[in-house]
Order: structure tokens, then C-alpha cells, then sequence
């Protein structure tokens, strides 16, 4: 068996539009996912299905492997002949012990490379509104961890630090905040000197305390702090009010569950993102394209008898054409069709193929879709009914309101649901994270509930696309809105107004 190899990736602090390029294409690449729980969900979401995962742990206070471990494990599994992936929050070489892991690659003559990450020294303070260097306030950085084992004093020359007299960034130091503060003073640092703290930034999570290092410590006490968080001394924390940004935009505060099929990019994800919402992507559902389907085939090969071909979904109009492809099936010969999508999202997958629909419904679900149809086809068409093997029936219902109208309803795809092992949606949930799921389609709720099986759905709160997909949502006690439209647009407007109104 050939050997493996090993790929250092730097995650990120947390906002998954941070993890870089390359690191987004190594994890997709990734056959084995060795993991921090300081890794944002949002990036854990991209592990693809078919990677083994190892938690490993790394939590402030709590490991659930020791370094020696871990470092056996990339060679164990680099050994097996896989592609590993060592996920680790922010970089891996700035307080992230990546130098140690590489000691015992090297040893072992294991392959790796290592994928630099956007370190949380300098944009926690950069979504706060603190640019880390300006040159007003100073002219140096000094980056220092804050952890230090139980019961030892810090082997930090405070002194040396103070002189610098430029800005200062600790991390891990949340919990040894007053030693930090104390030694300082001791230093002969000004007491009125401007600190910060800042809680789990780039996300949700985000707050930041402002004081002095004299008060710092008190201001905690009175407003609270969740770990994560990195302290930052220095003049430049005057100008967090002035720069502040992130938490101007809209949505920031909220983190929001998207549940969408594993192989499809969420639209929705981004404009969420956009505005301002931490979101966590999970991939719920997989859609398989019918194997050896030959119903469809048949129905392809005698296309010139339909008048009318019809697509439900995004999903159903990518896996017709690729079935079309697979049986070198010549667009050509759709020249006598018209085509009905039910509404703008199917409308743009249809125009990847070069081709537009006839036919918009003004309300996008299936009954309006089977409403439209009917009044505007002519007494004795065919309809080719391209979609999931799972379809409601009221598009049905409604076509049989027409004249003498023939329904061909091929299933082209079918559905199932997943969860993956990495994520714990129940518990981000029982424990307040989330702000509110947002609901594309039935199946999603169907995806969503089994992935969180278990949960109280009476305390999700459940943004949904339209009637279809709220009555599904509502069926398992959650608490429901709906979008004016049934549009992308409109359900991020929706997302807006339950947050402006409170009531997420």
C-alpha cells in the first residue's frame, strides 16, 4: 500500500468565508478529517460524506487526546495510504502546535504540507473595529499566549512588553485575564491604558468588552464573557466604536440553520452571510438521480408526443439533463416542447441548458404550478412530469381541472436524509445557538427533523419559503413564518423583519 499523506489547514477563527481558498479545496479533498472543537461549524459543514472524522478535541480546559495522540494518529492514518486533513481553528503554526505535529511527520518520513489560516489576533480585532496597528497609536504587534499550566507563573517578560509600548494581543488568556492585567501594571504599564476583550469573534457570538487595564477584569464581572475570546491592549481599542462594522450589518447576531441538499451550494447560505448571519449549512439531504431509469429513457425517446415537460425543482431540471447527456439525448429535439418550472430557482437552473421557461406560476408551489397548467395548456396535451420520486399530489389535483390533459409523472430522483456525526444541531439548539432554521422546500423540513431527531421542535423557530413547506414545519410543532413570496429575496427579507421585531 502507498503512503498517505498529511495537509496542515489553518480554519480560521470561526467565520466560514475566512477559511482560504486552498483550505476549502484540501478539505474537499480529504478522505480522513482530523478535527478541533475550535473549528467553526460552519467549516466542520464542509467535510465531505465520504471522510472518517476524529474529534479531537482541543477545547480550553479539555482535551479529549492528548498532543502525543494526535500526533500518532496522523501518522497511523497517513500510514493506511489516506489523505488527511489536520482541521485546526486559526493557523496552525501560531500557538497551534502544528510545528510538534510535523516533528513526528518528519520522523516517520510521512508527506505533508502545511495550509496557512486567518489567525484570530488579527481579524477578532478587525471585526471589532480595531485595526491592530495605526500608526497614531503605535508601531509594533506582539502576539503572546495567555495559557499557562495550573498552579505556574507566566514565563512572560511583561517588562519587555510594556517597553514595546506597541499593541498587544493575548490569546487563550480568558481565564488567567487578571495575572495578564496584573502583570502589566506591575510592569509599569499606564493604568489607564485601553484593553478589550473580545468573545467568539467573526460569529454570532461576537461581543467585546472595552476598559482599562486596571478595569478590565471588573468590567467582565459585571457584563460576562463566553470563551473564546482574546484580550487586546493598547491604544488602538479607543477607535472599536468609531470602526465597528460587523455588528452594523443586519442580521449580525444570528446564526441561522440552512438545510439543503449535500451537492448543491446554498443561495441562500450566501445572502444570509451577506447580511450578516453566521449560518450553518447542513448537508441533510442527498439526492440520488434514479439508477438504470428507464421510464424516463422511454419518455426521452418519444419526446416529439409531450407538449409540455414540467419541473418542480432546482434538483429535478440538473438531473433530467444529465440524464440527457448520459443518453446523448440532442436538446434539438425539445424544439416542440414548452416547459413549466414552478419558480425562479428552477427557472435559472433551466437557463444553465440554454433554454427558458414558458411558463411561471405567479405563487411558486406545486398547486399553483398545476393551476397554471391547466388553464393554459390545450384540451387533449401531454405533460412530461420530471421530478422526485416523493412529489405531492396537488399539482396532480390541479391538472385534472383541465381539458382532456394527459400527466406523465416520471420520478427522475429520489431523496434521503442524513446527519452527520460531526454536528450536534440538537444541542445547538437546547442550548439557545441558534437563532432560527430557514426552510427552502418540504424536504428540507423532512431532512432537518430527521438529522435533529430527537429535539423539542416546538422551540425552533422556522423562517419558510411557502405553504408546502410551513404546513410541513407546522406538522412538527415548530414556530412558523412565511415569506410574503416564494422567493430567495423574500425569505432573507423575512429572516430581517423576525429579528427587527424580536422575536429571534
Amino acid at each position: 500500500m502507498s503512503i498517505g499523506k498529511v495537509w496542515l489547514v489553518g480554519a480560521g477563527p470561526g467565520d466560514v468565508g475566512l477559511l482560504t481558498t486552498k483550505g476549502a479545496r484540501v478539505l474537499s479533498q480529504a478522505e480522513v478529517v482530523v478535527y478541533d472543537r475550535l473549528v467553526g461549524d460552519g467549516v466542520l459543514a464542509m467535510i465531505p460524506k465520504q471522510a472518517h472524522t476524529i474529534n479531537v478535541g482541543k477545547n480550553a480546559g479539555h482535551h479529549t487526546k492528548r498532543q502525543e495522540e494526535i500526533n500518532q494518529i496522523l501518522v497511523d492514518e497517513a500510514k493506511k495510504g489516506y489523505r488527511v486533513v489536520r482541521l485546526k481553528g486559526g493557523d496552525p503554526f501560531l500557538f497551534g502546535r502544528g510545528g510538534e505535529e510535523l516533528e513526528l511527520l518528519c520522523r516517520q518520513h510521512i508527506p505533508y504540507e502545511v495550509v496557512p489560516g486567518v489567525t484570530s489576533s488579527l481579524a477578532v480585532p478587525a471585526y471589532n473595529g480595531i485595526p491592530v496597528t495605526h500608526r497614531d497609536f503605535c508601531s509594533s504587534l506582539h502576539i503572546i499566549t495567555g495559557h499557562k499550566r495550573e498552579g505556574e507563573k507566566y514565563d512572560i517578560d511583561f517588562e519587555a512588553l510594556v517597553r514595546t509600548r506597541g499593541t498587544l494581543v493575548f490569546l487563550m488568556g480568558v481565564t488567567a485575564m487578571g495575572d495578564i492585567c496584573a502583570g502589566l501594571l506591575d510592569a509599569g504599564i499606564d493604568p489607564a491604558m485601553p484593553a478589550a476583550i473580545l468573545q467568539q469573534g467573526t460569529t454570532a457570538g461576537q461581543k467585546r468588552v472595552v476598559a482599562t487595564v486596571s478595569t478590565l477584569e471588573e468590567e467582565v464581572r459585571k457584563q460576562g464573557i463566553e470563551t473564546p475570546a482574546i484580550i487586546v491592549v493598547g491604544k488602538v481599542c479607543t477607535l472599536a466604536d468609531t470602526f465597528a462594522w460587523y455588528e452594523k450589518l443586519p442580521l449580525a447576531g444570528c446564526k441561522v440553520v440552512v438545510t439543503r441538499p449535500r451537492e448543491l451550494n446554498s443561495q441562500m447560505a450566501a445572502r444570509l452571510r451577506e447580511k450578516g448571519a453566521e449560518v450553518l449549512e447542513l448537508p441533510a439531504i442527498d439526492t440520488q438521480a434514479i439508477p438504470d431509469n428507464l421510464r424516463l429513457k422511454e419518455c426521452l425517446e418519444n419526446i416529439e408526443a409531450y407538449q409540455w415537460i414540467a419541473f418542480t425543482s432546482p434538483t429535478g431540471v440538473r438531473i433530467f439533463f444529465e440524464q440527457c447527456r448520459e443518453w446523448k439525448m440532442d436538446v434539438r429535439r425539445f424544439a416542440g416542447c414548452r416547459i413549466a418550472v414552478i419558480g425562479s430557482g428552477t427557472a435559472k437552473e433551466l437557463e444553465k441548458h440554454g433554454l427558458y421557461p414558458d411558463l411561471i406560476p405567479e405563487v411558486y408551489d406545486g398547486a399553483a404550478l398545476g393551476k397554471a397548467l391547466a388553464e393554459h395548456c390545450k384540451p387533449g396535451e401531454q405533460i412530461l412530469l420530471a421530478r422526485a420520486c416523493i412529489g405531492n399530489s396537488e399539482i396532480l389535483q390541479e391538472i385534472a381541472h383541465g381539458e382532456q390533459l394527459t400527466v406523465v409523472d416520471v420520478p427522475t430522483y429520489t431523496t434521503s436524509f442524513e446527519k452527520a456525526e460531526y454536528l450536534e444541531e440538537r444541542e445547538l439548539f437546547e442550548k439557545g445557538k441558534i437563532s432560527c432554521a430557514v426552510f427552502t422546500s418540504a424536504s428540507t423540513v423532512r431532512g432537518f427533523a430527521a438529522a435533529a431527531r430527537g429535539l423539542d421542535f416546538s422551540g425552533v423557530t422556522a423562517a419558510c419559503i411557502g405553504k408546502q413547506t410551513k404546513a410541513e414545519a407546522d406538522a412538527l410543532g415548530m414556530k412558523t413564518y412565511m415569506a410574503r413570496q416564494a422567493t430567495m429575496d423574500c425569505l432573507v427579507e423575512l429572516v430581517e423583519e423576525l429579528k427587527v421585531k424580536g422575536q429571534i
